[in-house]
C-alpha cells in the first residue's frame, strides 16, 4: 500500500498561522465558513494548538469529522493540506523520504557514456547520485519544507510502535536529517493533526507531545445543523427525519458500528437523489446502506424502522 499525500489547496497566506486567530471563536467562525461546525471545546483545543504550536491528537468513533477538522483548517487559512495515511507496516521510510532510482539509473548510464571520453571521479559521481534533485519527498518531509502546511497524520493507530517513536522525535524537534543531504528543519513549525479510531493505545509519550481531544457524536440540534450547513438541498422534514433515526439507531439500536455523521450526510444525499422529500418505511429501507455497513445492523435497523418513524 502506497503512501498517500496530496495538496487540495493553493499556496498560503503571507501571515503565519498562529497570528490569525485572535481566539476559538475566531476559529469556530472560520471552520463554520468552509461548513465544518465546531464546538467549543474543539475550536479551543483548535486555537490553542495553533498558537502554542503543538499536534492535536484527535480521536473519537469513524465518522465524527476527525480527517474533516484538518481538510476544514486547510480550507479556512489558504493553506496546503499534506495527507499521512497510516497503515499497519509503515515505517519512516513511507514518511519522509526515497530516492528516484529509475532517475539515478539513467544519470548513471548516462555519465558511463560520457565517461568513455571523460574521466569521472567516482566519489564525484556518488554525490551527484544522491544530490536532492533525486529525493522524493513524502509527507513529513514535504511538510517540514513546505509549512506552514497542514500535516494530517490519519489514523495514527493503525501504525506500529516504532512508527510512533520516529513521529515523536519529528513532532519535538521539527526537523529530520537525510545522511546523504543533511538537516532539513521546518521554518515554521506546520499544524499537525493526528487522528486515531483507537483500535489500540497510543504511547503516552506521543500523547503528553499533543493536544488531546476526544470527539463524540453531535446531539440532535448540533447534527441537524450541519446537515442544513452541509446539505442545502436536503428539505428540512427530511433532514429532521434523517437526524431523529439516526441519533436513535446511535442510542437505542445497539449497532455494532453506530452510524456517524459522515453516514447520516451520505443518507441524506442519497434520499435526494431518490427524489425522497420525506423518510418512509420503504425508501428508507431501499436506502440504507448509505448508514448501515453491517449486515447484522441492517437486518436489526430493519426490523426497527416502522417502529423508529411512526414515534
Amino acid at each position: 500500500m502506497d503512501t498517500v499525500s496530496e495538496r487540495v489547496t493553493g499556496p498560503g497566506p503571507g501571515r503565519l498561522p498562529a497570528e490569525t486567530f485572535a481566539g476559538p471563536g475566531d476559529v469556530a467562525a472560520a471552520l463554520g465558513r468552509t461548513g465544518y461546525l465546531a464546538d467549543d471545546a474543539l475550536a479551543t483545543v483548535t486555537f490553542l494548538a495553533i498558537r502554542l504550536g503543538r499536534p492535536i491528537l484527535l480521536e473519537g468513533e469513524p465518522g465524527t469529522g476527525k480527517t474533516a477538522l484538518a481538510e476544514a483548517l486547510a480550507e479556512s487559512l489558504d493553506l496546503d493540506l499534506i495527507r499521512l495515511q497510516c497503515y499497519e507496516g509503515i515505517d519512516a521510510t513511507q514518511a519522509l523520504y526515497d530516492w528516484d532510482f529509475p532517475r539515478q539509473i539513467l544519470h548513471l548510464r548516462t555519465v558511463e557514456a560520457l565517461s568513455r571520453e571523460q574521466h569521472h571521479d567516482a566519489r564525484e559521481l556518488e554525490h551527484e547520485l544522491f544530490d536532492e534533485r533525486f529525493l522524493l519527498a513524502r509527507p513529513v518531509l514535504r511538510a517540514l519544507r513546505e509549512s506552514p502546511c497542514v500535516l494530517l497524520i490519519d489514523e495514527i493507530d493503525r501504525a506500529d510502535d516504532e512508527f510512533e517513536a520516529f513521529l515523536l522525535e519529528v513532532l519535538s524537534t521539527w526537523q529530520v536529517t537525510v545522511p546523504e543531504v543533511g538537516t532539513i528543519a521546518a521554518k515554521t513549525p506546520p499544524i499537525v493533526v493526528l487522528t486515531s479510531n483507537r483500535t489500540r493505545e497510543l504511547h503516552d509519550a506521543l500523547k503528553r507531545r499533543c493536544l488531546y481531544h476526544w470527539i463524540d457524536h453531535p446531539g440532535l440540534a448540533r447534527e441537524l445543523d450541519i446537515v442544513h450547513t452541509r446539505l442545502p438541498e436536503v428539505p428540512p422534514v427530511l433532514a429532521e427525519q434523517v437526524v431523529g433515526v439516526i441519533q436513535r439507531l446511535r442510542n437505542e439500536a445497539g449497532l455494532i458500528k453506530p452510524p456517524g455523521v459522515a453516514e447520516t450526510l451520505d443518507w441524506a444525499r442519497a434520499l435526494v437523489a431518490l427524489g425522497a422529500a420525506t423518510l418512509d418505511p420503504e425508501v428508507a429501507a431501499a436506502s440504507l446502506g448509505s448508514a448501515v455497513k453491517y449486515r447484522e445492523d441492517a437486518e436489526r435497523v430493519r426490523a426497527m424502522l416502522e417502529r423508529v418513524l411512526t414515534l
